[in-house]
């Protein structure tokens, strides 16, 4: 029997002037690098960066404005270090393409594929099938400017499952292998605080797709208001509590901002689990 594989982190590194977290902190390619390379020592074993806030009522940015944030951070990590792993947060295939070819090895997009019809250019899915990549596809009710202006759902836990099984199935049958499909439920992203915690509850079930499955809560509003705290960056250990429940539920990927912290909590959490 093969020994089950311990989660990874990912660290957020986001080039973006409003974030809701850590926006403006790293919007310069220089404090960026720095950052990634502190995340990778802290224990990142993936570096997600994003060039567009999509934080609730955020505007959309042009390809071109991502890509003039994004790829001098991965060029600058690039030149540094060949081999660490680098995501890039995008729905649009120009800037998936742009930083692939800089030297990105994932694609996390928030649309699951659905943002990405640039006129005249191929898809994000079959950009992610030619360049061999894992692509992450993640559930959203709405855009980022009105997504949580009235979020509704009948069943959240069963139409956040469907709908990623749905698109991880049009990803297969377009020829990409299963191994390189990340499922993520999109907490936070069109979602009360009461559907984040019946997907945190249930996320054995999304698990039980059979395909590796990220979880985004960090620093999320959901966890300030459980716990009372309006400031994102003092939401540390309230992620940590999801990031233990996601490894007993069988999560893959924690997609975090606090590295330290989430991983003492993933390496304890693991090896109780595995006991």
């Amino acid at each position: 029997m093969n020994k089950p594989k311990k989660p990874m982190i990912m660290g957020v590194l986001n080039v973006t002037p409003d974030s809701f977290s850590d926006g403006g902190q790293h919007h310069k390619p220089e404090s960026a690098i720095k950052r990634a390379f502190l995340m990778q020592q802290q224990g990142a074993d993936i570096i997600d960066i994003g060039g567009e806030s999509t934080r609730p009522g955020a505007d959309t940015i042009s390809a071109n404005q991502q890509i003039d944030r994004v790829i001098p951070v991965i060029e600058g990590i690039r030149k540094k270090d060949k081999d660490v792993l680098i995501s890039v947060d995008t729905t649009l295939t120009k800037v998936a393409e742009t930083a692939i070819n800089a030297g990105a090895n994932w694609i996390n997009d928030i649309s699951a594929g659905e943002d990405s019809d640039v006129e005249g250019s191929e898809d994000i899915l079959n950009l992610a099938l030619r360049k061999k990549c894992p692509i992450v596809l993640m559930h959203r009710q709405g855009k980022s400017k009105t997504m949580q202006d009235a979020p509704y759902y009948d069943d959240v836990c069963q139409e956040v499952i469907e709908y990623l099984k749905h698109r991880a199935e049009l990803a297969i049958e377009m020829g990409i292998p299963k191994h390189n499909i990340i499922l993520d439920p999109g907490i936070g992203f069109g979602k009360t605080t009461q559907h984040n915690l019946l997907l945190m509850n249930d996320l054995g079930s999304l698990v039980a797709l059979d395909y590796p499955v990220l979880l985004g809560t960090s620093r999320k509003r959901f966890l300030g208001e459980i716990i009372n705290q309006d400031d994102p960056e003092k939401r540390a250990v309230a992620t940590c509590a999801t990031t233990v429940i996601g490894v007993n539920a069988g999560i893959k990927i924690f997609r975090v901002h606090d590295i330290l912290a989430n991983k003492q909590a993933l390496e304890v959490a693991w090896r109780i689990h595995t006991a």
